[in-house]
């Protein structure tokens, strides 16, 4: 006598198939939306040199930068966030030519020293570079002779960008707290 399979069996069967049939498309779905590009037709990648001044204007009727979170440490100022959108100017001088803005925030992030957290875009205006920015995050100390940040991405020409940031403080008013850095960037980009 033969033994039969209870319907159960085939019931089940067939609800497993159509499972795993569904799965599979959903899951082939998700890998498409990836597809690896021919990195050989990326152009060569170059090494770009550029110095600005910042202008970083605290005081008068129409500052660049404005506090926008005080300290609640006072007097070391731990804690404190600034907006800024400071002129990026070819020469010292806030009249020399305008080339582009520093656009982002400096906050307080230590309580030893004067150290501030940069998280900036310099938005270029001039030239085939206008429309482009480059993105730069990272630790600011003021006092400090030179000081190094990186450069962590950008777009427009500036796409892909990676490289560092070398700042030097050109003048400080220690009155008014308006300064201006000389920037030297050096960025790799294609």
């Amino acid at each position: 006598m033969a033994a039969t399979l209870p319907i159960s069996f085939f019931s089940t069967l067939t609800i497993s198939i159509l499972l795993s049939s569904i799965l599979y498309q959903a899951t082939s779905e998700v890998d498409d939306f990836l597809v690896e590009l021919n990195q050989s037709k990326l152009v060569k990648e170059k090494l770009s040199h550029f110095r600005v001044y910042l202008h970083d204007i605290v005081s008068g009727r129409v500052p660049t930068a404005v506090q926008v979170v005080k300290s609640p440490t006072r007097p070391n100022i731990f804690g404190m966030i600034s907006m800024m959108d400071d002129p990026l100017t070819l020469g010292p001088k806030l009249s020399s030519k305008l080339v582009g803005r520093a656009q982002g925030l400096y906050a307080s992030a230590s309580q030893e020293e004067f150290g501030l957290l940069m998280a900036m875009n310099f938005v270029l205006m001039e030239g085939k570079y206008n429309g482009s920015t480059i993105t730069v995050v990272g630790r600011n100390a003021p006092f400090n002779k030179v000081r190094e940040m990186p450069v962590i991405g950008g777009s427009g020409l500036f796409r892909f960008a990676r490289g560092y940031i070398q700042a030097r403080t050109h003048t400080l008013d220690l009155k008014t707290g308006d300064a201006t850095v000389e920037y030297n960037v050096y960025v790799m980009h294609y």
